[in-house]
C-alpha cells in the first residue's frame, strides 16, 4: 500500500513537471511570436496596438535573456519605443539600458537603442551626453554595415555640436557625409544643421542661407522657418523676423519649442499689438512652459539619471571569469580566442576599409564644395557689378539712391548690396556721410570734385575724408572699393 502511495505521487509530481514546462515552453513561444509580429509592424511602418502582450513577451523574454538575447533586445526597443509614444520615457530608459545589457550580436536594434537614448538626452538639453549616444549608435551601425544610417548618426552628432556652439567639428562631421550618395531627407536634415550651427554662432547671414535652402522641406520646414525668424532678429531686421515667426505660429505641425521661440519674437518686435494683445501671448508662452516644456523635461530628466547610472555602474564580470574557467577546464578556451581574434581582425579590417572610403568621398566633397563656394562669390561679385552699373548709369543718380532720405537709402543699399548700409554702421561705426560716401565709391567711378559736389563737402578736403573713412575699414584709398565689395559679400559667399 505504502509503495504504491509512493509511485502515484511521483507520477503526480512528473505531471506537474512536464506541465509547468510545457508552460514555460508554450509562453517562451508567444513572446518570440509578438516579437516577430513587432518587427514585422515596425519594417512596415506601423507601431505594435497591443501593449499588454508587449509588456508580457518583455517579461517573459526578461527570463530567457541568456538563452535569446537576441529576442530579448528586440522586445526591450518595442516595448521601449511604445513607452515612450506613451509619455513614460523613465521605464522606456530602462528598457533600453536593459537592451544594452543583452548580450545581442544584433547591431542594428542596438544601433536603434542607443539613438533613441540619444533622442531622450537631446529634449532635456544634455548635449554631450546626446553626442556619446549617437556616437555609440554610429558604431553600431559600422558593425552592421548600414551606411545610410551611420550617416544619419554622423548628422545628429554634427547637430549636437552646433547647439554647443562647436562649428568647426560641426561642419568636419559633416564633412564625412558624401551627399551624392545619400538621400534627398539627409541632404535637408544636413543643410539644417549647418543652419543651426551658423545660427548658434551668430553668423545669421549664412545661417539663412542654408534655412532658405530647406524652407519647403515637409518634416523640417517648421524649424528651418523658425531659424530664419532668429536670425533675423538677430541682426535687427524686425519685419522679416515678424514675418517667419508669424509663420511658424501658423503652421500646425510646429513643435512647442518653436511656438515658444516665435512667440517671443512676436512679443517682442511687433509694434502693432495691444498691451491687452502682448499679455496673451505672455500667458500662451507661460502655458507652454507650465503644460508641455516642463513635464517633459522633468519626466526625461529622471530617466537621464538612470542612464548616467548605469554608465557609472561598474560591469559585474565574475559570471564570464566562470564560464572562461569552464571553457579553459574542457579544452575549448583557446579555440574561442582564437575564432574572436579572428572575427576582430576582420571587423577592423572593414572598419580601415570603410574608413579610407569616408575619407576619400570627404575629400572630394571638401574640394565640390570649395569650387561652388568660389563659384557662388564670383556670382555674387558679379551680381554687386551689375547693380553698380544700373544705379551709376541711371539719369537722376544719385536721386535714384533716395539720397535725400537716408533711412529709405539705407535699405535700397541693404536689399541690393548684402545689408552693407547695415555692416558698415554696426560693424564699423560708420557715420551718415561716411556710409553715403562709400556708397558711392561702391557704385560709381565719381572724380573728387564730383564726390564734393554731391557729398556737399570742400574740394579740397574730399582726399583727406575719403582716406579716413578707408581707414576706419582698414584699408586705403586704392584698395577701398575692394574691401568695400568683400564687406558686401561677406557671410554670403
Amino acid at each position: 500500500m505504502t509503495h504504491h502511495l509512493h509511485r502515484v505521487r511521483y507520477g503526480i509530481c512528473m505531471l506537474l513537471g512536464l506541465l509547468l514546462t510545457a508552460c514555460s515552453s508554450y509562453t517562451l513561444r508567444e513572446a518570440k511570436q509578438t516579437v516577430r509580429q513587432s518587427d514585422s509592424l515596425w519594417h512596415a511602418g506601423q507601431p505594435y496596438a497591443d501593449s499588454a502582450q508587449l509588456a508580457q513577451a518583455y517579461e517573459t523574454l526578461g527570463q530567457w535573456a541568456l538563452f535569446c538575447p537576441d529576442d530579448y533586445a528586440h522586445a526591450c526597443y518595442h516595448y521601449g519605443k511604445l513607452l515612450r509614444a506613451r509619455e513614460n520615457p523613465v521605464e522606456a530608459m530602462q528598457c533600453f539600458i536593459n537592451a544594452t545589457h543583452s548580450h545581442t550580436r544584433d547591431y542594428h536594434i542596438l544601433g536603434r537603442v542607443y539613438s533613441n537614448m540619444g533622442t531622450m538626452c537631446h529634449l532635456v538639453s544634455d548635449f554631450p551626453l546626446a553626442y556619446e549616444m549617437y556616437e555609440q549608435s554610429g558604431e553600431m551601425y559600422l558593425h552592421y554595415r548600414d551606411t545610410l544610417s551611420y550617416y544619419y548618426c554622423l548628422n545628429n552628432m554634427a547637430f549636437e555640436k552646433a547647439l554647443l556652439g562647436e562649428l568647426e567639428s560641426c561642419l568636419l562631421l559633416l564633412d564625412y557625409i558624401p551627399y551624392s550618395y545619400v538621400d534627398n531627407d539627409l541632404t535637408h536634415s544636413c543643410l539644417l544643421t549647418k543652419a543651426q550651427a551658423f545660427l548658434t554662432n551668430l553668423q545669421n547671414d549664412s545661417a539663412i542661407y542654408y534655412a532658405k535652402q530647406v524652407i519647403n522641406s515637409q518634416d523640417i520646414e517648421s524649424s528651418a522657418t523658425m531659424i530664419i525668424a532668429q536670425a533675423f532678429d538677430n541682426i535687427e531686421q524686425n519685419d522679416s523676423a515678424l514675418v517667419y515667426a508669424y509663420k511658424v505660429l501658423s503652421d500646425t505641425v510646429s513643435s512647442y519649442q518653436d511656438k515658444f521661440n516665435a512667440l517671443y519674437i512676436v512679443s517682442k518686435k511687433d509694434s502693432s499689438l495691444t498691451t491687452n494683445e502682448i499679455s496673451e501671448i505672455d500667458s500662451q508662452r507661460e502655458d507652454i512652459r507650465y503644460y508641455e516644456y516642463e513635464p517633459e523635461k522633468e519626466k526625461n530628466s529622471h530617466a537621464l539619471l538612470l542612464l548616467r547610472q548605469d554608465l557609472q555602474r561598474k560591469p559585474d564580470w565574475r559570471w564570464l571569469y566562470a564560464i572562461i574557467g569552464t571553457i579553459a577546464i574542457i579544452g575549448t578556451g583557446i579555440f574561442i580566442y582564437v575564432r574572436r581574434k579572428q572575427k576582430r581582425h576582420q571587423l577592423l579590417s572593414q572598419q580601415v576599409k570603410e574608413l579610407t572610403t569616408m575619407n576619400h568621398v570627404a575629400m572630394q566633397q571638401h574640394a565640390r564644395i570649395m569650387q561652388e563656394h568660389t563659384d557662388y562669390t564670383s556670382k555674387l561679385v558679379a551680381q554687386l557689378e551689375q547693380n553698380c552699373h544700373f544705379f551709376a548709369e541711371a539719369d537722376d543718380f544719385p536721386n535714384n539712391l533716395y539720397w535725400k532720405d537716408f533711412e529709405a537709402f539705407c535699405n535700397l543699399i541693404n536689399n541690393n548690396f548684402g545689408i552693407l548700409a547695415t555692416k558698415l554702421q554696426k560693424k564699423y561705426h560708420l557715420s551718415e556721410k561716411e556710409v553715403r560716401l562709400c556708397v558711392l565709391v561702391l557704385i560709381g567711378d565719381l572724380t573728387g570734385k564730383q564726390l564734393a559736389d554731391i557729398l556737399c563737402y570742400a574740394e579740397s578736403g574730399i582726399r583727406n575724408f575719403k582716406n579716413r573713412t578707408a581707414q576706419k575699414l582698414g584699408t586705403n584709398s586704392i584698395e577701398f572699393r575692394n574691401i568695400l565689395l568683400k564687406i558686401a559679400i561677406s557671410e554670403y559667399s
